[in-house]
């Protein structure tokens, strides 16, 4: 099967707000290929795969960014700081035009995971969890990423539990809207058909 170009307009790319390392680009471009290639597979229409596309390049926009940058713009989040970036570049992405909730709520929680997400937000978690250029279970994720077209929900799961797993195992907190993801996934299912794209 030839790939589908993708059309000028669906091309999203950083923000000039930006704060990332040449690394984080990599990731990032590693995490957009992997998304659009899922896209391509599953039959998601353009505009569909725009919105995964775009929540791709916000969600480690300013993954790098100072803490005073990055309290200028998720104030008030009681997070850890290492997940901080996601509000972050949320908050900026959200005063630089962008209106689409789906994207800013994948954006927001990417690193935590969410109950109400719709398919942006379970693709932006796979894709940023199953990036080929992480070192770690890359066979196991590599099984995963190939699976994830035919098995969205399936492999949702899986990754949500490797997620949850090793946060509790590095005794870092499990905050609250990961238990009420994780408690979602498990209620509806691995197979539910509201993983699957409309």
């Amino acid at each position: 099967m030839t790939p589908r170009r993708t059309p000028p307009g669906l091309r999203p790319t950083l923000p000039q707000w930006a704060v990332v390392t040449p690394e984080r680009v990599e990731h990032i471009q590693r995490v957009a290929e992997l998304a659009a290639e899922w896209a391509e597979r599953m039959g998601v229409p353009d505009s569909e795969r725009n919105r995964w596309l775009r929540a791709v390049w916000l969600h480690d926009a300013l993954r790098d960014a100072s803490p005073a940058e990055l309290d200028k713009w998720a104030a008030g989040i009681a997070w850890p700081s290492e997940l901080r970036h996601g509000p972050a570049s949320a908050a900026h992405a959200k005063t630089d035009g962008e209106t689409d909730r789906g994207v800013l709520d994948a954006v927001r929680y990417h690193s935590l995971g969410l109950s109400e997400w719709d398919m942006v937000g379970r693709m932006l978690y796979c894709a940023d969890y199953l990036d080929p250029g992480r070192a770690f279970d890359k066979t196991q994720r590599e099984e995963l990423a190939e699976r994830l077209p035919d098995d969205p929900g399936g492999v949702l799961r899986e990754v949500a539990r490797s997620r949850l797993t090793h946060l509790i195992q590095s005794g870092w907190p499990v905050l609250e809207p990961t238990i009420r993801f994780w408690n979602s996934l498990v209620a509806t299912g691995a197979n539910s058909p509201s993983l699957r794209p409309s």
